[in-house]
């Protein structure tokens, strides 16, 4: 069953945050900037915090069209906008961590409407923008086993259930992940897939290549490798005792969401404003638990390696776009093992981890790109 949900927060919700900002006890200046982010960054971001108009963000939220669906036994919240062009193609949008369905609100009115945004009708969408389980205003899974082999199932269902018998799929972060395995399992529902961060990795043979351009993107991978994936172990390890910090201290979460918002995006990409509605997001849904929980349960699923990713080949056509800023890239030679499809490979020169954020006008235009085959153009 598929309802409204509108979203409201009590106010003594926003009174109780206001209330333990200014109990806030924070340690002393850490000696090196390796240690993690600063305190002069997290005293920043805090006063922001202290400083921001949930309630201006409900009504931003609230003027677009969101519902809660049942779908397998978890309430999945979504945004669903359907274009004014009869010919609109749907398309899922799935966001990752330590981003949410915010990430592609600048993106609603230019894809679903493309006319008033100066561009032609026959490049319009449906929109459809879950929130994977644990994350915003969907529900927390009281079991375990959703990952993302189950979201893709979900998602194919939630799809069904809104009418769509045939769509597009994009996503980055984790939304590639659930993104691709959806193109995976279903090649007779999805038309086609973008995505900014293709799922491929280098088999051993290629880690002795000479070849300049894939030689920097395994050395950035190793790098990210060494220094840049503690969130990752950290959640995948014990998200349970990581997570009382970040339902229960508003500075603990402030810094562990800010420290990423800052580290994925190129040169600080992502506004101080967009950073704090994403912590005041996370806050008052008391996620952070759970949002570590998706780490660890997609530990335990799916493939890792070169070769486990090759067994599982997508046949759709796919298209990618790739900004610099991306922490984690990618070779086309590799991808090309994994996606049989690829019928477009573009790399930017601007953006990165965050592109709804960093470069939304780029991303809109890639993703009409994308689908023009789709529609027989």
């Amino acid at each position: 069953m598929i309802t409204p949900f509108p979203i409201h927060v009590p106010d003594d919700n926003l009174a109780d945050l206001r209330d333990r900002l200014d109990r806030t006890r924070l340690p002393e200046p850490a000696t090196d900037d390796s240690q993690g982010i600063g305190l002069d960054r997290l005293r920043s971001l805090l006063d922001v915090l202290r400083g921001h108009d949930w309630r201006a963000l409900e009504r931003r939220w609230n003027a677009i069209p969101h519902f809660r669906a049942r779908v397998d036994g978890l309430g999945v919240a979504f945004w669903h906008v359907r274009s004014p062009e009869p010919g609109a193609l749907p398309l899922v949008l799935t966001h990752g961590w330590p981003g949410s369905v915010l990430e592609f609100e600048d993106l609603i009115g230019p894809l679903t409407d493309p006319v008033a945004h100066g561009a032609p009708a026959a490049d319009a969408f449906h929109l459809v923008v879950p929130a994977l389980p644990g994350f915003g205003f969907s529900e927390r899974p009281a079991e375990p086993g959703w990952n993302v082999g189950r979201t893709a199932r979900a998602w194919a269902t939630l799809m069904s259930e809104l009418g769509y018998p045939r769509f597009g799929v994009h996503g980055g972060d984790w939304g590639s992940h659930v993104s691709t395995e959806l193109a995976r399992i279903a090649p007779d529902r999805v038309v086609g897939l973008h995505s900014t961060m293709p799922l491929a990795a280098p088999l051993p043979a290629d880690l002795a290549t000479t070849d300049p351009a894939e030689r920097r993107i395994i050395e950035k991978r190793e790098l990210f490798m060494r220094g840049g994936i503690p969130h990752v172990m950290f959640q995948g390890a014990r998200p349970q005792t990581f997570g009382y910090s970040l339902v229960d201290s508003p500075a603990g979460l402030a810094a562990w969401l800010g420290e990423h918002l800052d580290a994925f995006a190129e040169n600080h990409g992502v506004s101080q404003e967009r950073q704090v509605d994403t912590i005041a997001l996370y806050w008052f849904t008391a996620t952070g638990a759970a949002t570590a929980r998706w780490y660890w349960e997609n530990l335990r699923w799916g493939p890792r390696t070169a070769e486990e990713m090759n067994a599982q080949p997508v046949t759709v056509p796919a298209a990618f776009t790739l900004f610099p800023g991306e922490p984690h890239p990618t070779a086309r030679r590799w991808a090309e093992r994994r996606y049989r499809n690829i019928v477009a490979w573009h790399e930017m020169d601007r953006g990165g981890h965050f592109p709804g954020w960093e470069r939304p006008g780029t991303l809109v235009a890639e993703l009409r790109d994308a689908f023009r085959h789709a529609r027989g153009r």
